[in-house]
């Protein structure tokens, strides 16, 4: 099995990356099931309604979050009715929505996808070791395959994570911090890692937002109101294949793609081959 994984998607930039780019890649990469981190995706700030159904329209089969989850009133509501949206495992009982998700890939295989969040200058959370340790033991018995974001600030979380889990998921993959990271590899028990999978929006950014507003607050130390950037658009993600009969990963491949890459992909794809 095949399983991408979009990094953080950033506001209108990121999303339309995602259309663009849904068809070239899965074409390519003979992708069996897309999941991505939606939750800057309304604006560079949450996901809506609208924004979450336009992703999964374009073919995302299940978007996880992180800190950023309830940025949007309508989240709330939202998140009830749809399952493929997940919060944080890891955040309060109370809170609306669901952290775990089992979801079907080509030919009707599970695949258990789980969204936890760190600890480490982030918002409060229960352990997030101890709430995907439980989750992990609970899909073991439907599912072989499993794929873990962990949404940490800190490295050394993550990295711990996947160390944490090696061997009893398919794949640990970091998000939060917008920055695609060098070192994607499989760990000695069979899980694909990586720290982080990096931003599909705005790269002429800092982390998505417009530069001018983010260096005042920097250099000044002045409130400025931050606005989502536009310029050079990337999609950053990562491959995963991963052994159907024993769910241990054999390869993790990262993606940066621009969208001149993509306008080119899709220009390769067969003209009997939809786009």
């Amino acid at each position: 099995m095949r399983i991408l994984f979009i990094g953080d998607i950033f506001g209108r930039p990121g999303r339309d990356l995602v259309r663009d780019a849904m068809r070239p890649l899965t074409a390519r990469y003979q992708i069996d099931l897309v999941v991505a981190n939606a939750e800057n995706a309304a604006s560079g700030a949450g996901v809506t309604r609208d924004t979450g159904d336009a992703l999964l329209d374009a073919g995302v089969d299940v978007m996880t979050s992180g800190n950023h989850i309830w940025d949007k009133k309508e989240t709330l509501t939202y998140i009830g009715a749809e399952p493929r949206l997940l919060r944080p495992v890891n955040m309060a009982a109370g809170a609306p929505g669901r952290g775990v998700f089992v979801t079907r890939a080509a030919g009707g295989r599970p695949v258990g996808v789980i969204n936890a969040m760190g600890r480490i200058f982030m918002p409060p959370v229960d352990n997030p070791f101890e709430a995907v340790n439980a989750a992990v033991a609970e899909l073991q018995h439907e599912c072989r395959i499993i794929l873990v974001d962990m949404h940490a600030e800190a490295t050394s979380e993550k990295v711990a994570m996947g160390w944490y889990l090696d061997g009893r998921v398919s794949a640990v993959v970091g998000t939060h911090t917008h920055v695609q990271t060098a070192d994607a590899r499989v760990l000695p028990g069979g899980t694909a890692y990586i720290t982080d999978v990096g931003m599909t929006g705005p790269h002429d950014s800092v982390i998505g937002m417009q530069r001018e507003a983010v260096l005042n607050r920097f250099v000044n130390g002045l409130p400025a109101r931050m606005e989502p950037a536009a310029d050079n658009p990337r999609l950053q993600a990562v491959v995963l294949t991963i052994d159907d009969a024993t769910g241990r990963a054999s390869g993790i491949e990262r993606i940066d793609w621009s969208a001149d890459d993509i306008t080119q992909a899709r220009s390769a794809l067969r003209d009997d081959e939809p786009v």
